[in-house]
């Protein structure tokens, strides 16, 4: 049994937390809504009335916060109660830069951090599933690997960059974000001419997304814009899209048609649709 500690008891916070008790690791958590906290007792969870109450004799310690000036305000306040040789494994998303400046600056006062922000729902934290990203020195990763993989069954270390881990959990959020924006748009466009959400989203069928995402990304990298779909031409189309839409909000085409207009009055609309990537990649 490993005696752990969660701070911040959200939505994924608590789901972590109950799988972990559920495999019969000793939880304790803290939540500034204790009413949040409180709800994880059923299942023999421990809830502490303050950060350092919640990381006294804890093998490792959760953080599952909101942003970043909040992860430096609870660390402050645990810290009085932290174990010599206690680990905080950080799972918020948070800015690359702070988070660098976190893991140089508290490793080197002697707190063992480790950035590792995650790609896992809730419902998938009580199943077990998912990816977590870690980013800190390896010596801790090592320490930590194991007990990580009961969480998630893919542990990938990023390095002992600090900020590596963040800018991949942004990246990934990016995707994640635009891909919802874009299928919004996409049942805007289709619901407008008539087509139900269900016969829209077979257009996935016809092509591979995953191919497209990699190919243009390849591209952009190589800033190749030998056209096989030519800018203009995608900005027709997504003229239509829009039109097709009449005065319902859309989510992300508007942005696309603007970024696109301006790299066509630059004098690229004759190359391929990846010059939107142009000023992306240095």
């Amino acid at each position: 049994m490993t005696r752990i500690a969660f701070l911040g008891t959200g939505l994924l916070g608590s789901a972590l937390a109950e799988a972990a008790a559920k495999r019969g690791d000793q939880v304790t958590v803290w939540n500034r809504t204790a009413d949040k906290a409180r709800a994880l007792e059923q299942f023999g969870i421990t809830v502490a009335n303050t950060p350092a109450d919640a990381v006294r004799g804890a093998k490792h310690v959760h953080l599952v916060l909101k942003d970043d000036a909040v992860v430096s305000d609870v660390i402050a306040k645990l810290r009085p109660g932290l174990d010599e040789g206690a680990i905080i494994l950080d799972h918020t998303t948070t800015l690359p830069a702070l988070t660098a400046e976190r893991v140089k600056t508290l490793n080197a006062d002697g707190v063992n951090y480790l950035h590792a922000p995650v790609f896992i729902g809730p419902a998938a934290a009580r199943a077990g599933q998912g990816t977590i990203l870690v980013a800190g020195p390896r010596k801790l990763f090592e320490v930590v690997k194991n007990d990580l993989e009961r969480f998630a069954p893919k542990v990938e270390y990023a390095g002992e960059r600090g900020d590596l881990a963040a800018v991949y959990k942004l990246s990934g959020n990016a995707f994640i974000i635009g891909i919802n924006a874009l299928v919004a748009d996409v049942l805007t466009v289709s619901g407008s001419a008539g087509v139900s959400p269900e016969e829209a989203m077979r257009v996935v069928q016809f092509f591979d997304p995953a191919s497209v995402i990699s190919g243009r990304g390849r591209n952009m990298i190589a800033k190749a814009y030998a056209p096989s779909f030519e800018l203009e031409m995608a900005r027709k189309d997504v003229r239509l899209m829009i039109e097709t839409a009449g005065d319902k909000p859309l989510s992300s085409l508007p942005g696309i048609a603007a970024r696109m207009d301006a790299l066509i009055a630059e004098g690229r609309g004759a190359e391929d649709l990846a010059v939107m990537g142009k000023d992306a990649v240095t």
